[in-house]
């Protein structure tokens, strides 16, 4: 079983300060690890003997504990189906360190979504002045998707897909959502337009409407 051991001290040990704590506490922790160390398994002439201690139940063994007292733990050892688009707004800058290697050929991905990790990219897909002049692309929004995450690695890498506008505009600031969930915002196909009324303007004929309840 796990010891706590409390120091208490009344106002002749606080003048001593931490150090005749600290010394304290050491004297009673090599006394309790030599008790221990007595209450072990005893040979002599009529065999081994045992103490009461090693009798008592083990207070700390988990499965003498009823269910409702233990966390259940698990492992994911496979994932069934990814629900995120893998896809976030953000904006691009230049990375820190302009003497490393990893300069000349990413940027820093930041997403907006503070839940998405930083990523990655490509110089080759930002913008062709993007390196000469990033202050332009300070307020930018781009759309980004993640295509990879090491394990030893604190930023996962990705593509910018698209760049969408300034920030704070409806326009660009409702598409990323858009694409952030995975919505189809794309153009209906003709298959799909020819099955609306191609006679314009269109009416509910009074024959449909003898047979329907009219709930307006």
């Amino acid at each position: 079983p796990d010891v706590i051991i409390e120091a208490q001290f009344d106002d002749n040990d606080a003048e001593h300060g931490q150090d005749h704590l600290q010394d304290t506490l050491t004297d009673d922790i090599k006394k309790l690890s030599l008790d221990t160390s007595e209450k072990v398994n005893a040979v002599g002439i009529g065999g081994i003997y045992k103490t009461k201690q090693d009798d008592a139940p083990k207070l700390n063994d988990p499965r003498l504990l009823p269910d409702t007292s233990l966390q259940r733990t698990a492992k994911v050892v496979y994932i069934l189906e990814k629900k995120h688009s893998r896809a976030a707004t953000g904006f691009i800058k230049l990375l820190a360190d302009k003497n490393s290697e990893l300069f000349k050929r990413c940027a820093m991905f930041s997403p907006v979504d503070h839940r998405v990790p930083r990523v990655y990219v490509s110089l080759a897909d930002c913008p062709l002045d993007f390196v000469t002049r990033p202050e332009d692309y300070s307020n930018m929004l781009f759309i980004c998707r993640i295509v990879d995450w090491k394990e030893d690695s604190n930023f996962a890498t990705g593509q910018l897909a698209k760049s969408l506008g300034q920030a704070g505009e409806i326009e660009p600031e409702t598409e990323g959502i858009l694409m952030e969930y995975g919505v189809d915002f794309s153009d209906f196909p003709p298959g799909a337009l020819e099955c609306l009324p191609q006679n314009l303007p269109w009416v509910i004929s009074q024959e449909e409407m003898a047979r329907r309840r009219d709930l307006r």
